[in-house]
């Protein structure tokens, strides 16, 4: 996985893009946006089609050689928000 820096470097590398505040995190947009990343530049977002959803066109590859990601893990539950209720 990239660091904070990394992912900045290359979201700015691309045509066109520009970096903007986005609540509480940090957005990088062309026309719209397609990336965010959190304060503590631990997580980001991208935002893609359905296509590019696709598995074929995602990998995901852990630096940590090895051990499961944060939250891919029965013991790694994913947190919710304070205040996030249980959906039925």
């Amino acid at each position: 996985m990239p660091t904070a820096r990394h992912f900045r470097h290359i979201a700015l590398s691309l045509d066109g893009t520009t970096e903007a505040p986005h609540f509480e995190r940090v957005a990088f947009k062309v026309a719209r946006i397609y990336a965010t990343l959190a304060p503590d530049g631990l997580t980001a977002n991208l935002k893609l089609s359905r296509d590019e959803q696709e598995p074929k066109s995602v990998a995901v590859i852990s630096a940590s050689r090895g051990k499961a990601l944060p939250g891919s893990s029965p013991r790694h539950p994913r947190r919710r928000p304070p205040g996030a209720a249980d959906v039925a």
